[in-house]
């Protein structure tokens, strides 16, 4: 991975972070900023610019009122979008590239779900009513840098920290809870902090009121973030992520596969994490299905992982390259890499077998996947009536061609057939 340049505050301004200067933005901040309005960037992208991590979208605070940013924005010839307009959120379209512009605002009443909100134009009120401090951060179109609740201090201390009472800032949308661990895991060094920890934990049963597909959609990003296994760790321990997912989750097995990922350069695989973590047999995966809105393919591939994984627990080793051929024969190149890969986890990564495990991973990936070179139709050349019978003769044939060890040879092929069809024949009184 190549290193990111991070920007620096000097002398109360934003300094060296590109998306400030990106022209597109700088239009659209004219554009609004006409007769008195002021719009800023605020929250994630200053966060990442400062830690140098990638900014993938800018997010602006604005004075002006959605009617008047849409408005403007039509007559400057910009496409907009009117995303959320009763939350005061307007989406444009510059140059191809989307910008999202909300209204400052108040909240006036929460449910722990949705808030209703008066619009305003005060930069500090709406800082405080946001999340963690190092979401509360603001620049101006000259980028000068607003700091209103100590963001700054937090991001060079790698903390996150609610803004103002903890439990309160929960109760106002309780999808709080796991943006606390997925950002901690993100952005955060040791600890959880304590105030925030124990709010979470005491206002847990606010998780149930969330839709699962908010839930799945911050575990999928708690899941890749750097210190992933330390946080679901701690969450399974607060007995908050069980309940989330309706079975057990085994964080060490999931430190393990993140283990193996790093030591092979492997790209972090979010759904294989979240095997590592929650599944064991096959079964599990229809349950993940039901509590996170998992598609139909991501339900298949856990499934079909959890399959491979059953005919390799207990393993310390991985199995010679001579059962892995027929491995791989009966569970396809992905399924058995996949499960594999988690029953290397399950064993506990002993650095002393990595590379047996390495070695047999090498094996499954580059070898060429077998396929009976026989088909129904080649049965029924032979003089056998299509229906049943054709399945379960194909079904001998394939037995007897894996313990032959898939030979190739015309002769040796058309003998292998003659004895799986002599086997479905009726035997003669």
């Amino acid at each position: 991975m190549t290193a990111r340049s991070k920007a620096r505050v000097i002398d109360g301004r934003l300094a060296d972070a590109a998306f400030l200067a990106e022209p597109r933005l700088q239009r659209l901040l004219e554009v609004i900023n006409a007769d008195g309005e002021e719009t800023r960037v605020v929250g994630g992208a200053i966060r990442n610019a400062l830690l140098g991590e990638p900014v993938a979208d800018v997010d602006l605070a604005t004075t002006a009122s959605p009617e008047l940013v849409a408005s403007r924005c039509v007559r400057a010839g910009l496409r907009t979008i009117p995303t959320g307009i009763e939350h005061g959120t307007v989406s444009v379209l510059v140059d191809g590239v989307q910008y999202e512009i909300t209204t400052l605002r108040e909240d006036i009443d929460t449910d722990g779900r949705r808030a209703t909100v008066r619009f305003g134009r005060d930069f500090h009120a709406d800082a405080l009513r946001r999340d963690f401090t190092i979401n509360a951060l603001s620049v101006d179109r000259e980028g000068r840098l607003y700091d209103y609740v100590g963001g700054l201090d937090d991001i060079a201390h790698s903390r996150v920290r609610f803004i103002g009472d903890a439990r309160q800032r929960i109760r106002e949308d309780y999808l709080r809870v796991l943006r606390l661990f997925r950002f901690h895991a993100a952005y955060g060094d040791g600890a959880i902090d304590a105030e925030a920890f124990n709010a979470a934990v005491l206002e847990r049963s606010g998780l149930s009121r969330l839709s699962r597909e908010r839930v799945q959609a911050e575990i999928m990003k708690l899941l890749v973030a750097r210190h992933a296994a330390g946080v679901v760790a701690d969450m399974t321990h607060a007995g908050l992520l069980g309940p989330l997912v309706a079975g057990i989750v085994v964080p060490a097995r999931l430190a393990a596969y993140i283990a193996t990922e790093t030591a092979r350069n492997l790209e972090p695989d979010v759904l294989m994490r979240l095997a590592a973590a929650c599944v064991l047999i096959p079964e599990d995966a229809a349950r993940l299905r039901d509590m996170l809105r998992l598609s139909n393919l991501q339900e298949t591939r856990l499934a079909r992982a959890a399959g491979a994984l059953g005919k390799l627990h207990g393993r310390t080793l991985p199995p010679p390259h001579g059962e892995l051929v027929f491995f791989l024969y009966e569970q396809e190149r992905r399924a058995a890499l996949d499960g594999l890969l988690l029953a290397q986890a399950e064993s506990g990564c002993d650095p002393a077998n990595e590379r047996a495990w390495a070695s047999a991973y090498a094996f499954l990936r580059d070898t060429p996947e077998q396929r009976l070179p026989v088909s129904g139709a080649d049965i029924m050349a032979r003089g056998l009536d299509s229906g049943p019978a054709i399945g379960a003769v194909l079904k001998s044939l394939q037995a007897m061609w894996i313990r032959a060890g898939f030979p190739k040879d015309p002769e040796l092929l058309a003998k292998l057939v003659d004895d799986a069809l002599n086997a479905h024949r009726p035997r003669q009184s």
